[in-house]
């Protein structure tokens, strides 16, 4: 099953990235490393193209990752949604409504067993696992939780996305745009 018809979640690094991202038919986009100066005018020209941002909280540089910069983002800047790591995070971006999307970077059996205790207090929208080429590892993620996983990182080819996808992830997040273009959903497809 598909994240709003999305099997990719296309995300910008870049400024040049989002005018490309903003061409194609895709509804939910990410948008990663950014400033704090230039979080309100990225998020609004995305909205202004009909796309709902999902924003990268951990990657906004000059702005402290807490739940008061969580607040910020949820009343001020109003993405889609927020990714973090932080629980805090998470919890005030819930509190608020937006999407919720907690990163689980993958690092060993120990740090895994600790983020499912951390889920069950968070209770995040969905999971972002880290590296997505594990399909085993988003499989147990997905059957543990039971809440909805993206797979991203280390994505780098049309197999990966589609070993994710038969894993179980909701959605495949990459900075990749022939991985972009790949995948577009029908609708405004060619219409570059």
């Amino acid at each position: 099953m598909s994240f709003h018809n999305q099997s990719i979640l296309p995300a910008a690094r870049k400024v040049k990235d989002l005018e490309k991202l903003i061409k194609l038919s895709y509804e939910y986009i990410v948008i990663l490393d950014t400033h704090i100066s230039q979080i309100r005018p990225v998020v609004d020209l995305a909205k202004s193209h009909g796309k709902k941002p999902i924003l990268h909280a951990d990657l906004i540089e000059g702005l402290k990752n807490d739940e008061y910069a969580a607040e910020y983002l949820c009343q001020v800047v109003k993405p889609a949604g927020i990714v973090s790591t932080r629980a805090g995070v998470i919890a005030k971006t819930k509190q608020n409504g937006l999407l919720a999307i907690q990163r689980l970077f993958l690092l060993d059996t120990n740090a895994l067993e600790k983020s499912y205790s951390m889920f069950e207090r968070t209770k995040p929208d969905f999971i972002e696992v880290l590296p997505g080429v594990i399909p085993h590892i988003i499989t147990e993620v997905a059957e543990r939780t039971g809440i909805p996983i993206f797979a991203g990182g280390l994505i780098r080819t049309v197999q990966d996305v589609e070993q994710a996808l038969q894993a179980g992830a909701s959605a495949v997040t990459t900075s990749k745009n022939e991985l972009w273009k790949h995948f577009e959903p029908a609708g405004r497809k060619g219409e570059r």
